[in-house]
């Protein structure tokens, strides 16, 4: 059962998802769309501690309303909400795995005395 804590709390970004939908120059379809994208993410990643996983949904959200008219303009998608729900539920995957690799590539060579002699 999910914790009153982490429940309450969700309860709480929707409805401050919604109620900024409805401000003018805000795109409501979009950015329910990414809403439900980084809600996908975040639930399919139980094994986070919580705070993270509210990282991940606000960087999520953000991440899909704004590639949502960047993914309508390279395919064939007429709607905002799929375009930013497909954007925020993989925006933070991508994120994470670049951030991974990065992590484990090597960057000796750029010190200035060369590379390390043996």
């Amino acid at each position: 059962m999910t914790e009153p804590t982490s429940a309450s709390s969700l309860a709480l970004v929707a409805a401050g998802v919604g109620l900024t939908a409805v401000l003018p120059g805000i795109d409501g379809n979009a950015l329910v769309g990414a809403f439900a994208g980084g809600t996908l993410f975040v639930v399919s990643a139980p094994g986070l501690p919580f705070w993270r996983r509210l990282l991940y949904l606000a960087v999520s959200v953000v991440g899909g309303y704004m590639a949502a008219a960047d993914l309508m303009a390279q395919l064939p998608i007429t709607s905002s909400g799929l375009a930013a729900f497909i954007a925020a539920a993989v925006v933070v995957t991508i994120t994470l795995a670049v951030i991974e690799k990065v992590a484990k590539l090597d960057f000796s060579f750029l010190r200035r005395g060369g590379p390390p002699s043996a």
